[in-house]
């Protein structure tokens, strides 16, 4: 039990897309009508974070609106590469008291600890280099999007 955060990465196959489609089907050995059936969305977990309250708080204030509710929520590349930035100026620097102004970290039911300790900032390093991967990795007709549970 924790806080958990997922980004996911997800294409629609256009009709254009059927042998995409046809191959995605035959992987998980479905045997669709190719009339009336299709696969038609593709859906990746790109990232994952456990208890990095700090990621999190920075998704709601930036992307959610300020709503902390579990929702699914859409996440341009511009604000992926946002954070990214802000975690890759962090590292540079290690300062607490710059991640306290600038990637603070929040309390919540199971969200771990609140300390500028070293996993915090193992949690901004691995956001760097996973969200380099994601970026890299999804390009053209992918879409973000974050959620959370706990």
């Amino acid at each position: 039990m924790g806080l958990d955060m997922y980004l996911t990465a997800e294409r629609y196959l256009w009709s254009t897309e059927k042998p995409i489609s046809d191959q995605v089907a035959n992987l998980l050995g479905l045997q669709l009508d190719g009339d009336r059936m299709r696969v038609n969305t593709v859906i990746v977990e790109a990232m994952y974070w456990r208890k990095a309250n700090a990621i999190h708080r920075w998704f709601v204030e930036n992307v959610q609106g300020g709503e902390d509710n579990c929702e699914r929520y859409y996440v341009s590349r511009e604000q992926l590469l946002k954070l990214r930035d802000l975690c890759a100026n962090l590292c540079t620097q290690k300062v607490e008291a710059l991640a306290e102004d600038s990637l603070p970290t929040t309390d919540g039911f199971f969200f771990g600890s609140t300390e500028y300790d070293e996993w915090y900032w193992n949690d901004i390093e691995n956001t760097v280099v996973g969200l380099d991967k994601a970026l890299e990795t999804f390009g053209d007709g992918w879409h973000f999007h974050y959620q959370s549970s706990w």
